[in-house]
């Protein structure tokens, strides 16, 4: 079988043997939305064509890729699910000369019925937590996601804007103009975590990146990675379940910063390897429809 996690800035492929390991594997830039006129079809050929050459006739695509930006939207499942659920919710869509599904994306929503969404992470938690009773997952981004899962299905998720707000503030604000394009300052980091848990509201304690370089008390360097503390420590502190575990899936330098606020915060992170896509969509393709 070939898997396909299909982002908006990314894609990855993968070549899966009958148990779930990988033989091959793709990663390029060709996200959805550089592929033109809408041709997925032969953006994906294109890419998996030796794989098909060699016989694959499964295709398994998870991400934005079934999205309505995507190729075909697949509408949202509900929770909970699990694999098995997906599985039975899977869209085909055409593709000469061999079987193709999308998985869907999953939505939740809050105590006051407002939606939450998401779209690839589902996979990289069935990936990681499909045989576990009960487990907490992050998925740090631009729009993080902390799941959790139940009897090995994703009984809730809520998202956190943390990453792209930074993105934001650091290109759009003020606050920018604070800073230099520095690598991660451990220290500085720690300060931002360290306000974060400070009586009063995260709007008022990001004005305090500009005040504080105001004053000469955080430098050009250092302010970036203070930023970043104050906005992790925030959501960490309003998701963390209570001395919980947490396991963390993503890029590994993320992941690294969530476990330092996760640790902080007292609970005990673990780092997730980066084949949770892979094995998400080898569980989730085991119960497909296939032709």
């Amino acid at each position: 079988m070939i898997g396909v996690d299909w982002g908006t800035s990314s894609l990855r492929a993968y070549r899966l043997d009958a148990a779930g390991q990988v033989i091959e594997r793709i990663a390029t830039q060709g996200g959805i939305l550089s592929v033109t006129d809408g041709d997925f079809a032969g953006a994906l050929r294109g890419t998996i064509a030796p794989w098909l050459a060699n016989g694959e006739r499964r295709i398994l695509l998870s991400g934005m890729i079934g999205s309505r930006q995507g190729w075909i939207e697949a509408p949202y499942l509900p929770c909970p699910a699990g694999a098995a659920d997906i599985a039975a919710a899977l869209v085909r869509v055409p593709f000469d000369g061999a079987d193709a599904l999308l998985v869907p994306g999953l939505s939740d929503s809050d105590a006051a019925g407002t939606p939450e969404v998401m779209r690839g992470e589902e996979t990289q938690i069935i990936g990681v937590l499909a045989n576990t009773a009960e487990a907490t997952a992050c998925l740090p981004g631009s729009h993080s996601k902390w799941a959790q899962v139940a009897h090995g299905r994703i009984a809730s998720f809520r998202t956190y804007f943390s990453g792209e707000a930074f993105a934001a503030m650091r290109n759009a604000t003020i606050l920018g103009r604070m800073m230099n394009d520095a690598p991660n300052d451990a220290l500085a980091f720690e300060r931002g975590l360290a306000r974060a848990e400070d009586p009063g509201h995260l709007l008022n304690h990001l004005f305090g990146v500009r005040s504080l370089g105001l004053f000469n008390r955080l430098g050009a360097d250092e302010s970036g990675s203070y930023l970043s503390g104050l906005l992790i420590g925030h959501e960490v502190r309003a998701a963390l379940p209570r001395g919980g575990i947490v396991h963390l899936i993503g890029a590994a330098p993320l992941c690294a910063l969530y476990a330092r606020a996760i640790t902080r915060a007292g609970g005990t992170p673990v780092i997730e390897d980066s084949e949770a896509a892979a094995r998400g969509l080898h569980s989730i393709g085991a119960s497909a429809p296939w032709r």
